[in-house]
């Protein structure tokens, strides 16, 4: 009998999208299967063409959920030095347009056949869960793990009527990841608290940045001058990256900082008022598209501005100290996990800002020891992964196998049934139609479509066709 553990990872994004929850699942799925000491699972959405043209950059669409697959798995290749066996599943999902986030359609834990149901890794379990119909995750799955990426309510804080959208969707957050998550993991205690959640980065950097520092301090014993740019900073541009904070600092702080050049890296909905923004500054502030940070473009620069608050553990600031530079950046709770490298700098207010970014010029960034360097690798936020939600123990849920001990306490009991209440209330409401739309659902979401089901190869059902 085999008894290797079997881990399904479900997230809410898959590349050619890149952001975080396309790119820090694969890693992850990719070093839990490294070893082969167990069986990884990675589940992403799968778009039809129609959406995927306003999703994924560069034109890239894929006929068939095949076609993608090979198109993830040549990415990762060239992204890491080992093979590793693991299997990639699709589930039906629709884009958001205005969310612009990608949700799922029908019940998503079905993907996993029941006789494989082991360990569930939830990435961003809010979000997969908020419209959720169907097997109640902790039933279905001996463990469930929620891992925290995204800070909603920081986003939320900026549209309108902040306050009172911030009060409901911190209560529906609790609320879905209560009942459906054993543990929770919070990348950083920049994103909602939860309780008897736990904070720790389980993230690494994609190895080719540890490359590119490595071949840096090489370069840097041996020339002396290892970065020729000054500053710079790359995100999606979109305000609430960061760019807002940006601009802002170097508008208030002309005088002090003249002379300075910072060029912005990204592309996005906003990238026309940056660069009219930009355009207004005294200071050379040079505005280009968004490119992969680790092109040679990149390699010169010395300091990374990154002000942004609405990260939870921001990836390019990683990268960037991963690639040897000094970091200047909000002494904020989304930072702190940075603050252990010697050339994280972390500034207050308007006026540290300033004095940080001028000393990171004119300073020579340290060069990070094995230990530093390993701390951002994949392969240690794989251990702190495995470490903090106890793979490496066994899970015995006690209250389904032995049911003399579910009433051994009336304390324990009295929770168990309402949150299976709670639980029930959920199941229900999000099979309304009228509710789910009340609440952001995408029309018609509650099962997936027939074109989704034959490109998918699920069973097609009287309600997939509408009947």
């Amino acid at each position: 009998m085999d008894k290797k553990r079997h881990i399904a990872i479900f997230t809410t994004a898959s590349l050619p999208w890149m952001t975080g929850t396309a790119v820090n699942p694969l890693f992850r799925a990719a070093y839990l299967a490294k070893d082969g000491e167990r069986k990884v699972t990675l589940v992403i959405p799968w778009l039809s063409v129609q959406q995927q043209k306003l999703v994924y950059p560069g034109n890239n669409t894929f006929s068939s959920p095949q076609d993608q697959e090979s198109y993830v798995r040549r990415w990762l290749q060239e992204r890491i030095t080992f093979t590793s066996d693991f299997v990639i599943r699709f589930y039906p999902a629709k884009f958001a347009v205005d969310k612009r986030s990608i949700l799922a359609a029908g019940d998503i834990s079905e993907i996993i056949p029941d006789e494989d149901a082991d360990i569930a890794v939830l990435e961003e379990p809010e979000h997969l869960t908020w419209f959720h119909h169907g097997k109640r995750w902790k039933t279905k799955f001996r463990l469930v793990i929620g891992i925290i990426h995204t800070n909603y309510l920081e986003y939320v804080k900026r549209e309108n009527n902040a306050r009172l959208k911030a009060f409901f969707l911190k209560h529906l957050n609790t609320w879905v990841v209560g009942i459906y998550c054993h543990k929770v993991i919070r990348l950083s205690a920049a994103t909602q608290d939860y309780p008897n959640s736990i904070i720790c980065n389980v993230h690494g950097v994609n190895p080719k940045f540890l490359v590119i520092g490595k071949r840096k301090i090489e370069q840097q014993q041996s020339e002396n001058q290892a970065f020729t740019k000054g500053a710079y900073y790359i995100g999606k541009m979109v305000w609430s990256k960061g760019y807002k904070e940006l601009l802002e600092l170097l508008c208030d702080h002309q005088k002090e900082l003249a002379g300075l050049q910072v060029d912005l890296y990204g592309t996005g909905e906003d990238s026309n008022e940056v660069q009219e923004a930009a355009n207004k500054l005294k200071l050379m502030i040079r505005v280009h598209a968004g490119r992969d940070h680790a092109d040679p473009v990149f390699h010169d620069y010395k300091v990374f501005l990154n002000p942004s608050t609405t990260d939870v553990v921001c990836t390019t600031t990683a990268e960037a100290l991963a690639m040897g530079k000094i970091v200047v950046c909000a002494n904020h709770p989304s930072n702190d996990f940075f603050k252990q490298f010697p050339n994280c700098r972390t500034y207050d207010d308007g006026n540290g800002f300033v004095e940080a970014t001028l000393q990171a010029l004119t300073e020579k960034p340290s060069q990070l020891s094995e230990a530093q360097r390993h701390e951002l690798s994949w392969e240690a936020a794989t251990e702190r992964f495995l470490r903090v939600s106890e793979l490496d123990q066994a899970f015995v849920n006690e209250l389904s196998k032995n049911p003399s001990k579910e009433f051994a306490s009336t304390s324990l009991n009295l929770t168990k049934n309402m949150e299976n209440a709670s639980a029930y209330v959920h199941y229900v409401s999000s099979g309304s139609e009228a509710v789910r739309r009340v609440f952001g659902a995408i029309p018609a979401s509650l099962q997936p479509d027939e074109e989704q089901c034959k490109e998918l190869g699920l069973a097609i059902t009287p309600h997939t066709r509408g009947i």
